[in-house]
């Protein structure tokens, strides 16, 4: 998301006393069984959150938005509200969390806590099976969850790049994870990460790092051929990537991978996982230097 998109968010809902904005009381939350609150009684209504962002962001005139999904999040009782923001420097997409009783909304990161906080990320992304770079038996394992077409992802690379260079200990995954309500290209682009993953891992690393050399020359146009420009490059056979790109199971697979992103709480591209640790912001707003002392800790304290 843009810095200073970003900013304006935080302040505008901090400074709001949100209380005045609630038309009416939110539903009191269903019981279960059990007694219990259910997490999806207490889900706010497309209409009313249309509301709130009226009354939160309709001073400006050069802001428009849409409500893409409303669902629990991983803390029980908190929704999750996905909005795509349309500004005069394009499309941002952002994520408005909103209390079981309807009165208060916040941004930010929910983290998880304990005395192994990211032990239960780091389960779930065994499932990760995208391009790797590093040995299997590496100290740790970092998560990459990235879209071709997405500027920030190009970005991260040389970062990415030189922390692999440095630090001969991690291992690297690539997961697919398209947005595609803010990209047009990128689920194709997805699909032939995949294919070439599975066909050639080195040629897949080259063709990921052609694409995003490129980015700006590829549209939906033209994305085929490109994309087939690429793979010939990175020393694949286009005519073999393109037929398995076509084929359902390519495009379940990247489902697979999305789903993978959503069960650890990805928001955005790229986000990394350092041992299950999630870092967003890698080279726009947390400096090189303080992802490697993470790495470099991770290295000499590894979790298991």
């Amino acid at each position: 998301m843009n810095r200073s998109f970003r900013i304006l968010l935080i302040v505008t809902l901090a400074l709001a006393n949100l209380r005045s904005i609630a038309q009416q009381p939110g539903p009191a939350p269903a019981k279960t069984t059990a007694g219990s609150t259910s997490a999806t009684a207490s889900l706010p209504s497309e209409a009313t959150f249309n509301e709130f962002l009226k009354k939160m962001f309709g001073w400006n005139p050069d802001l428009t938005w849409k409500v893409a999904e409303i669902k629990p999040s991983e803390a029980a009782g908190i929704a999750e509200v996905t909005i795509i923001f349309n500004t005069p420097k394009g499309q941002q997409m952002s994520r408005i969390y909103v209390t079981p009783d309807q009165k208060f909304a916040f941004t930010g990161e929910i983290v998880p806590f304990g005395a192994d906080p990211f032990a239960g990320t780091r389960q779930d992304l065994k499932a990760a099976s995208g391009p790797s770079k590093g040995a299997q038996d590496a100290a740790i394992t970092i998560v990459e969850f990235g879209d071709l077409e997405c500027p920030a992802c190009k970005q991260a690379q040389p970062n990415i790049n030189k922390l692999m260079e440095e630090e001969p200990k991690a291992r690297l995954i690539f997961q697919n994870f398209p947005l595609e309500q803010l990209h047009k290209w990128a689920l194709m682009g997805a699909k032939y990460v995949d294919c070439l993953g599975r066909q050639n891992n080195d040629v897949a690393w080259k063709f990921i790092s052609l694409v995003y050399d490129h980015q700006d020359d590829i549209n939906e146009r033209n994305v085929a051929q490109k994309l087939n420009d690429y793979v010939k490059e990175a020393g694949g056979d286009p005519s073999v990537v393109a037929t398995c790109a076509a084929q359902p199971g390519t495009e379940k697979r990247v489902r697979n991978s999305i789903a993978l992103g959503n069960k650890v709480a990805v928001t955005s591209t790229p986000t990394f996982f350092i041992n299950g640790r999630r870092l967003v912001g890698f080279s726009t707003n947390v400096p090189y230097d303080v992802v490697k002392q993470m790495v470099d800790y991770e290295v000499s304290n590894p979790s298991k």
